[in-house]
């Protein structure tokens, strides 16, 4: 898959998380690219553009966390549950060695998980993360 379909897929997608959950489940994403041990964003979408950069390693810390000593294969992903405000809620492997990671930046998953429509949204993350199985970014 392209990075430019890889972006309609995730958009997409949230979308519709969005509209089966009657509000916004994640309101920042970013892919990066971790190919050759150096991070790398392909692409950002969010609320704090001029600040996620900067603020990114501290952001990131309860999601690795809750990943450290995990393999994680295209398809596979990871929540951060007590992850609060601008902390990233979960990872998604879309590629060899490329990942989402999307946010709510007022929301906790644990909050975003008390609510019964919760469990429908999920579905549309499951179902892309099944799409970037069958078809990795490349």
């Amino acid at each position: 898959m392209t990075l430019e379909a890889a972006k309609t897929l995730i958009t997409a997608a949230l979308g519709r998380m969005n509209a089966l959950y009657s509000k916004t489940v994640f309101d920042e994403w970013v892919i990066l690219s971790l190919e050759a041990a150096q991070g790398r964003i392909l692409a950002y979408t969010g609320p704090r553009a001029e600040r996620f950069q900067r603020d990114f390693r501290a952001d990131v810390g309860p999601l690795r966390a809750e990943m450290a000593g995990k393999h994680f294969a295209v398809g596979d992903f990871e929540f951060a549950p007590e992850a609060t405000g601008t902390r990233y809620d979960v990872c998604l492997g879309i590629g060899g060695s490329s990942y989402l990671i999307c946010n709510h930046t007022g929301k906790s998953m644990a909050e975003i998980r008390k609510d019964p429509h919760w469990l429908e949204a999920q579905k549309a993350f499951v179902e892309m993360s099944e799409k970037f199985r069958a078809d990795p970014l490349a």
